[in-house]
């Protein structure tokens, strides 16, 4: 195996599947279906969600609204994806455990770093939600930070596009992959893998961040087990 433990990082948006808005059931059972795959090979799983498909503190602040206030919003909208992920990943016989940056003990653990660690290692995914716990960090610093923080391998950032290009692929037809990319080319050349900060403190700790397409039916169980999927940023 080329990873012991992952950090698997999913948009709100992907779990739209078809729909404007919301979970998709029909994404929701495909995406769980994958994960439990990789975890039947012994690989530990954790998990960070958006919230983008229910709501986006950034949007809220676009219209007026207090920008922290929005945030919060978001991060419960993080903890519903979350709750949803766990419930499709329970009904195919995979143990969870959801875990919240922000208190709400009726229905999340809160995020206490050792018991993460130890349901790792007891072979349960672990979801963490709730961003950071702070406003103005996105959904992708959270992931960077707790994948540091449980000793994950890698980041495993799942999209609709099956890695990173010179360019926006969707719009720009001559765009070409990149199979692997250090940090530094990506800052220079300004494309988009995550935001500043969270891309930063990947850098600055080590951390190999994959991009690949989350959506193609295989892929995640290929990337763990060594296949050349996506793009590979790292040192």
């Amino acid at each position: 195996m080329q990873y012991k433990r992952i950090l698997l990082k999913l948009s709100g948006e992907a779990l739209m599947g078809e729909k404007q808005y919301g979970i998709d059931s029909k994404r929701l059972s495909e995406y769980a279906e994958e994960i439990k795959e990789v975890v039947a090979r012994g690989i530990e799983v954790a998990i960070v969600i958006g919230g983008g498909n229910i709501f986006r503190g950034l949007a809220g602040a676009a219209t007026g609204m207090d920008r922290v206030q929005g945030d919060h919003m978001g991060m419960l909208a993080t903890v519903i994806n979350g709750l949803a992920l766990q419930s499709a990943l329970e009904i195919k016989g995979v143990q969870t455990r959801l875990q919240s940056a922000i208190k709400i003990n009726e229905v999340a653990e809160p995020f206490i770093r050792r018991r993460a660690m130890r349901h790792l290692e007891k072979g349960r995914v672990v979801i963490f939600g709730g961003g950071t716990g702070n406003p103005y960090f996105t959904t992708d610093s959270a992931a960077v930070l707790r994948a540091i923080e449980i000793e994950a391998d890698v980041i495993l950032k799942g999209t609709r596009v099956d890695g990173i290009y010179t360019s926006d692929p969707e719009k720009d037809k001559t765009a070409t992959k990149f199979d692997s990319i250090s940090f530094n080319e990506v800052l220079k050349k300004g494309l988009k893998v995550m935001d500043t900060t969270a891309f930063t403190l990947s850098q600055e700790n080590n951390l190999p961040i994959v991009v690949f397409d989350m959506n193609k039916k295989g892929n995640l169980l290929k990337l763990v087990d060594g296949e050349n999927i996506g793009t590979v940023v790292n040192l």
